[in-house]
């Protein structure tokens, strides 16, 4: 994270303030600690002190305090924790006054203060100012490394409940702590600055067991120390552990501390200043401020981590579903809770396998990319696909690799970008299903559906405020019944309400509810936001008999069909249907609510009917219905013979033709 923005500083007159997060969440008024009270005014202090300075939204507060199942009166709980705040650090301040520390911001509130006030706030200041020195002056900057790290008595928030520490606002700055130490040590090391640094590198790698980089400098460290045959142990102890909980051998850096460590000290000083180091690319985008529901699937992704039988092999995720469903906030999200696992980096890339402008990115493309992001020089690369894949798989061996893999196409632009060893993680995201990663790589298929109304209505509370959800619950069960569940739906909506914070939301459901299928109402100028364009990118890879068969089924006003009913919509035989169907339901353009039934989501349905009467016209369509209303008439006799068959059953001709 980086180093909050100053702050304009409470009034000098008043009594001074410290806090601490850096370990227990802590505050004194001159030499007196206040008590904060509940648990839950404790986690929200230390949320804004780990955000000192910076705005911190209500729905971030919400996720913090209440996770994945916040109460209805979350919001107005919030408010009475702030004001209760307010009073224990000013104690005088009169009821519903702002005061001086906790102010509202930008949709939240902000905790004003500068680094004299919060050890973060000081740890981050002094962090900065040691990699500025680092260049010039190493034991320098290795001492002022370790003054920082000494503002740390545990973990970030010691005491708060652990679902509490686990949000990613609190991961990060304990990721901050583990980056310092690995600065500090590389600094520190080659100065002869051990002593110093020990106790630091030990307590990060009680704290980060399978962080091997810490590991490595803390075995480095002890041996400098005249430690050798600790250094040794520890070594052999993080090998087993690896071993045991991952099933994978220890990587280069650790290989070559414990090395050095038996060759002696010639070795060691080698080991400690590595001419070029390796890069440790970090491209995982943001982690998202809101994350509803998707605990089923979220605890089966992290789960994968935790099998011995696969930690030996790559693992491999593949998350499905139709467009806006989710896949890539799952995917970041999901990536974000695991980072820590994956000490030598994170590869990101965007293959556009659907995008507006087609340019699906090649293979090719996304190793070059990769290869520059892992320090291989252009001219280095090989020019066919195989040899760069192959170059790629061999500097990722050995190596804890997070490869996320956005928006594919097809299994063969997936391949070719999988690691191969051991000990890495790959999250593929797609519109498309793929078995045969499923059946030759042995991927983990994840697939993703709406949200069902109750999550929904959660999403709309964080994104735009339980006050106004509260405010208007009609409205709000439109919007929910018009967007069907689908997240990117329900985000377009809550972008609009936020950027018009003082339209009613039933303006909003009158609009979505005018138009056909709210499509209309979910447009915009941005493709990546408009729904109808996120539809037609799916769409346009469809053959043109699937893509025929989609428009159609989207003017029946049945929830489903079976495959002879699909069959007479298109008036042709059931095994020329059978195909199309599962190329649709590959292309998650189709639901298969039960075997043998298939459905349109309403907005894909919307969508397709659209598309049906433009291209396809009134008449094909008019026959379209025919088709399918004969084929049930004669259907019909024969399912009353099943249930009665004594009964003669009624005949029926064609229908008239207009």
């Amino acid at each position: 994270m980086a180093p909050a923005s100053p702050s304009i500083r409470p009034d000098a007159s008043a009594p001074q303030l410290r806090f601490s997060v850096l370990g227990p969440v802590r505050v004194w008024r001159g030499d007196d600690e206040i008590d904060l009270g509940s648990p839950q005014q404790r986690a929200l202090l230390a949320l804004l002190l780990v955000r000192a300075g910076e705005p911190v939204g209500l729905d971030v507060i919400v996720d913090v305090l209440w996770g994945v199942d916040p109460p209805n009166t979350a919001v107005n709980v919030v408010h009475r924790h702030v004001g209760v705040l307010r009073r224990l650090l000013e104690p005088q301040l009169a009821v519903r006054a702002p005061g001086r520390w906790l102010l509202r911001s930008a949709g939240g509130y902000r905790l004003v203060c500068v680094a004299g006030d919060v050890d973060v706030l000081r740890f981050r200041a002094l962090i900065q100012r040691a990699r500025h020195t680092t260049a010039t002056d190493a034991g320098r900057a290795a001492t002022m490394f370790a003054e920082a790290l000494e503002l740390w008595h545990g973990v970030c928030a010691a005491g708060l409940d652990a679902e509490v520490r686990a949000h990613p606002v609190f991961a990060a700055c304990e990721r901050e702590f583990l980056t310092a130490v690995r600065e500090a040590a590389d600094a520190g090391l080659p100065a002869g600055l051990a002593h110093r640094l020990l106790p630091v590198l030990q307590e990060a790698a009680v704290r980060a067991p399978l962080d091997e980089p810490v590991q490595a400098r803390l075995v480095l460290a002890l041996a400098q120390a005249g430690q050798q045959a600790e250094a040794l142990a520890v070594a052999q102890r993080v090998r087993a552990r690896l071993a045991d909980d991952l099933g994978i051998d220890p990587g280069a850096e650790l290989t070559a501390a414990y090395t050095a460590v038996l060759r002696g000290p010639a070795a060691r000083t080698t080991a400690q200043t590595p001419p070029v180091p390796r890069p440790r690319p970090a491209q995982l985008p943001a982690d998202p401020a809101t994350f509803v529901g998707r605990r089923a699937v979220l605890a089966h992704a992290l789960s994968l981590h935790g099998d011995a039988n696969v930690a030996a092999t790559v693992v491999i995720g593949a998350i499905g579903g139709m467009a806006g469903v989710g896949k890539t906030t799952l995917a970041v999200h999901w990536a974000h809770q695991v980072v820590d696992q994956y000490a030598d980096g994170q590869l990101y890339v965007n293959l556009r396998g659907f995008s507006a402008d087609a340019d699906v990115m090649s293979p090719e493309r996304a190793l070059r990319g990769f290869l520059d992001a892992l320090g291989v020089a252009p001219r280095d690369i090989p020019s066919e696909v195989d040899a760069q894949s192959a170059l790629y798989r061999s500097l990722l061996h050995g190596r804890r690799m997070l490869v996320l893999l956005d928006n594919a196409r097809d299994v063969h632009q997936v391949r070719p970008l999988l690691p191969g060893a051991g000990g890495c993680l790959a999250i593929i995201t797609s519109r498309n299903a793929m078995p045969g990663l499923v059946a030759a790589e042995g991927a983990r298929s994840l697939t993703l559906d709406v949200w069902p109304a109750e999550q929904a209505r959660d999403f709309l509370a964080r994104r735009i405020g339980a006050d106004r959800v509260t405010a208007e619950p009609h409205a709000v069960d439109q919007i929910v019944a018009v967007c069907a569940g689908l997240p990117l739906a329900l985000a377009i909506v809550a972008a609009r309400a936020v950027t018009n914070p003082a339209f009613p939301l039933a303006v909003t459901a009158s609009e979505l509810c005018d138009v056909h299928g709210g499509l209309e109402a979910l447009g915009g100028a941005d493709p990546v936001t408009n729904l109808r364009a996120a539809f037609s990118w799916s769409y346009r890879t469809l053959s043109p008999d699937a893509a025929r068969l989609f428009r159609l089924l989207g003017t029946l006003t049945e929830p489903d069909v079976g495959v002879r009913a699909a069959a007479s919509i298109l008036g042709v035989a059931v095994h020329r249907t059978r195909p199309l169907l599962t190329e649709l339901t590959t292309a998650h353009l189709l639901q298969q609510p039960a075997p043998g039934r298939y459905g349109l989501h309403e907005l894909l349905a919307a969508y397709a009917a659209e598309l049906a009467a433009t291209l396809d016209g009134p008449v094909e369509i008019e026959r379209a219905r025919h088709r399918f209303v004969d084929y049930h008439m004669q259907a019909a006799p024969r399912a009353d013979r099943l249930l009665q068959p004594r009964r003669v059953p009624p005949r029926f001709g064609p229908l008239p033709r207009r």
